[in-house]
């Protein structure tokens, strides 16, 4: 039975006029100033992706009402990767066109992997176990099919390196292991994620009301992140350039933090009013998303702008990102093994990412190469892993059944 109607209160009023109007501001503005220059094309191009994360969450959440649980869970993690997979899509299908783009394709997708699981997961535990004065948060043993497909696109993603390229049998592996993944949801019975916020107040609304809205947002983000992400991209690109700032790092950091910061907020929120584990469930569904249809998307559209089956050649310094971020997605693999994540496992993920990813700021100082301090990262989180997998034999157990996980249904 459908709860009692409640109105709704200024802040998620507030809220939900603000999204759509961020979005739109950047459609009305581009229309009306298509001669704008630094620093406001990133600027309100990223506020408008940021916006548009929003709204696309919240039409799939309300959702969520009409739609299996098992399928929202799924559309859920689409919709988190689509301002992600939008801007490095470009970036591949200008690859195409142009080798140096190839980087940058790789840049934003490394970095939206390991902010996901250096800051997505890590905060989740460190603010509930700082607001809430708890070691750990027990996760749902639903959660082993996500970790058992991310275990399986980690490891398979360390041949990257070894092959130096990004092909289309990367595609036909990645792609075929996400639709596995959604074949899995569909049969499971997922259980339905919990919602806040404006969210929850429009659920309660008659359909024939809710669904406009529904619509409404989808067509919109839709539309602004189509026209946002290439100057979104582009103005990243000529900030590096005008600033002398690394365009690498601005594309691998700046770029997902704009589209990975509202999963990130609302996964804190939960965190808060001490519901860790609703939180945690949607970032590692885009974890996995992100791991498999993302990766493998690269090349297919790099192929598609050649014109023809070719690899996306890595140079060493994607080569060294791609090593690193594999790493780092086999120590969270292992931590969330024994689906239990400590806040001592979180702090480390935490520690681990921050000081990596601010590194190149102090490499002048400090005196070692960014080279060699991503090849120490890499073997610290492989060396982590090895640790704690010889150490607890609980763990290891764990660990091991994972592929069993692939071919079972979910608990309920």
């Amino acid at each position: 039975m459908r709860s009692k109607k409640k109105g709704m209160s200024a802040a998620n009023r507030t809220a939900l006029w603000t999204a759509p109007f961020l979005a739109l501001q950047w459609p009305l503005l581009h229309f009306l100033y298509p001669s704008m220059g630094l620093p406001w094309v990133p600027l309100l191009s990223g506020i408008a992706i940021f916006a548009s994360a929003y709204l696309l969450s919240w039409a799939a959440e309300v959702a969520e009402v009409d739609i299996p649980p098992a399928l929202a869970v799924g559309l859920l993690a689409l919709v988190a990767v689509a301002p992600e997979y939008a801007v490095d899509v470009y970036f591949a299908w200008r690859g195409g066109q142009d080798p140096v783009y190839v980087a940058y394709a790789t840049a934003n997708m490394t970095g939206g992997n390991r902010l996901l699981i250096g800051i997505g997961w890590a905060m989740v535990v460190l603010v509930y176990g700082w607001k809430h004065h708890k070691r750990e948060v027990r996760l749902e043993p639903r959660l082993r099919l996500e970790t058992a497909v991310l275990l399986a696109a980690t490891l398979y993603s360390f041949l990257i390196p070894l092959k130096k390229t990004l092909s289309l049998l990367d595609t036909v592996f990645f792609i075929a292991l996400f639709v596995f993944y959604f074949s899995r949801l569909l049969k499971s019975g997922a259980a339905e994620p919990a919602v806040e916020g404006p969210v929850a107040v429009i659920q309660r609304w008659p359909r024939a009301r809710r669904w406009p809205l529904v619509l409404a947002f989808f067509i919109l983000a839709a539309a602004t992140i189509g026209l946002a992400s290439h100057p979104f991209a582009e103005g990243l690109l000529s900030t590096g350039r005008r600033w002398g700032v690394d365009e690498f790092i601005l594309v691998q950091w700046l770029a997902p933090l704009a589209s990975e910061s509202p999963e990130f907020i609302v996964a804190i929120l939960f965190a808060l009013k001490s519901r860790p584990t609703a939180g945690f469930n949607t970032i590692l569904s885009s974890t996995v998303s992100q791991w498999t249809l993302l990766v493998g998307m690269l090349p297919l559209v790099y192929a598609i702008s050649r014109g023809a089956a070719h690899p996306m050649e890595l140079d060493p310094r994607q080569l060294e990102e791609i090593f690193l971020t594999s790493a780092q997605s086999l120590f969270g693999v292992v931590i969330l093994s024994n689906l239990r994540f400590t806040f001592r496992e979180a702090l480390t993920l935490f520690v681990l990412f921050t000081t990596q990813a601010f590194y190149p700021m102090f490499e002048s100082r400090l005196g070692l190469s960014s080279i060699l301090v991503r090849n120490i990262y890499a073997w610290s989180y492989l060396g982590l892993s090895a640790g704690i997998l010889l150490y607890s034999a609980g763990i290891r157990r764990d660990f091991g059944a994972l592929g069993r996980s692939l071919f079972r249904a979910r608990p309920e």
